[in-house]
């Protein structure tokens, strides 16, 4: 059949060797490619752009440079609607091979370039754009620049704003914050670049989510605990960590790359696999933007590290670690946000919080938030069927429920979290997004009974092992 694949690789999770960074014609493929599984894979034709595979070298094959790669198998000819599955090579599940290649920083730096060329947009053709350094452009009307003006009210409305705004530059309300002061028009460029990272074809995890993590890091911020205690530093790498926390998301889970033997699962050895992979782009869009290029090597690794501690604090198989040591903390009344390693230890919290505060938000967000990450649930569970992998739990449209998930979602993750934080910052906004999850989760519970026996929760939460919990299928 004929398939779509879109190569999903970040350049920093795997080295591609110079002879892939230096072609930029046609496309050339060995033809013994049994990768592919087709005779004569030169009848991938009529492409534009670059890239090089040889059977010898695997590595080429995981370069993100083309929007899509038509492939002629020994089956004939089948066509499947691009992106119906994006960023998923079903012919590399099974593929072991993993070849270490070295590659010097200015080669990464070439490939980071090179992938983005080939991108429409023309931040990365070296196009000059007007008034760059204005936050606001032409694209904004009126209503878009009174929302922004309220972007630190809980009740803000992430949709609304993505609609207004047509679903451009979302992260540019996350600059109006002013919490740090950088150059405007390299600050813009990275804003831009991931945006474009993010997958708007994922119902759930796409920059419009990323958005409304960042903003809900930037309430909490806000608290008095914080605000009084926090340095820029802190605060920058809040935000950065929020606005990047599900860079290049694939819109499927970790068990679901892990029984695939797709080779993030490999190379991250089935530990923190989105995660790893989230931060690994934001390290390669921060290099590639330039935008720390003013400070040290040792700052800037710093940096990094930090942020790859914040993203990977959003493992939800990893709460109950997380939120064992908060309550110890709390218990003990030890926390001192003098010391930095409380501070960023409580920042991994604040994020926590944004990334599952769904349920926190008003009933009409939070339906909306609800509705998306099931639709995502469910597409990866008609992948499995499609390709008799084994329905994945809170997958199967079949057999589950908005409701039911959601209840159980609030039961076991966002409940004893946002009770914890609550302890931590009793404040106005805590008590707030309090009474939004019992109103929720009534609502939940009277859908629920509508529309079923009764049951005022999914069996299939009270079977699973407390680390594996509903929204670890997809919420990394």
């Amino acid at each position: 059949m004929e398939v779509c694949y879109q190569l999903p690789v970040l350049p920093l999770d795997r080295p591609v060797p110079q002879h892939v960074l230096s072609r930029r014609g046609a496309i050339s493929f060995s033809s013994s490619s049994a990768l592919f599984g087709c005779p004569n894979p030169r009848q991938l034709s009529q492409r534009r752009g670059a890239i090089s595979y040889d059977s010898s070298d695997q590595t080429a094959l995981y370069i993100r440079m083309l929007g899509d790669v038509r492939v002629r198998s020994r089956a004939g000819f089948e066509t499947e609607r691009r992106g119906s599955h994006p960023y998923i090579d079903f012919r590399i599940f099974h593929s072991n091979s993993e070849i270490e290649v070295s590659v010097s920083a200015r080669n990464i730096r070439r490939l980071l370039s090179f992938q983005r060329y080939l991108r429409s947009s023309r931040f990365f053709r070296g196009i000059t754009v007007p008034n760059s350094s204005n936050i606001l452009d032409d694209d904004y009307n009126g209503q878009a620049k009174c929302m922004l003006e309220k972007v630190g009210k809980w009740n803000f409305d992430m949709f609304l704003f993505d609609r207004l705004t047509n679903g451009k530059f979302t992260f540019t309300a996350d600059i109006q914050y002013k919490h740090a002061v950088l150059f405007l028009d390299v600050c813009f460029l990275y804003i831009v670049m991931v945006q474009e990272d993010y997958h708007s074809q994922n119902p759930y995890h796409n920059a419009v989510h990323a958005a409304d993590v960042t903003q809900a890091m930037h309430c909490y911020l806000k608290e008095p605990k914080l605000s009084k205690s926090l340095t820029p530093w802190d605060v920058l790498l809040s935000l950065i960590a929020a606005a990047t926390h599900d860079l290049d998301h694939p819109g499927v889970n970790q068990p679901f790359l892990i029984k695939t033997n797709h080779y993030l699962a490999t190379l991250y050895k089935n530990i923190s696999v989105l995660e790893n992979h989230h931060w690994r782009s934001a390290v390669g869009l921060l290099r590639e933007s330039g935008l720390f290029a003013h400070m040290s090597s040792e700052n800037r690794q710093l940096m990094e590290s930090q942020i790859g501690a914040l993203i990977l604090a959003t493992d939800i198989s990893r709460q109950n670690e997380y939120l064992a040591l908060f309550r110890t903390h709390l218990d003990r009344g030890d926390l001192c946000l003098e010391e930095a390693g409380h501070r960023h230890f409580i920042l991994q919290m604040a994020l926590k919080c944004a990334d599952i505060c769904n349920p926190c938000r008003t009933w009409e967000l939070s339906k909306q938030w609800s509705e998306k990450v099931t639709e995502e649930f469910f597409h990866q569970g008609d992948v499995e069927k499609r390709y008799q992998l084994g329905v994945s739990p809170l997958c199967d449209r079949q057999s589950e429920t908005i409701a039911n998930i959601q209840i159980g979602f609030m039961t076991y993750l966002v409940e004893p979290l946002f009770a914890e934080w609550a302890r931590f910052s009793n404040t106005r906004l805590s008590q707030t997004m309090l009474g939004h999850l019992g109103l929720n989760k009534a609502s939940w519970k009277g859908l629920q009974r509508e529309s079923s026996s009764g049951d005022d929760t999914d069996p299939a939460f009270e079977e699973m092992d407390s680390d594996v919990l509903p929204q670890e299928t997809l919420l990394s």
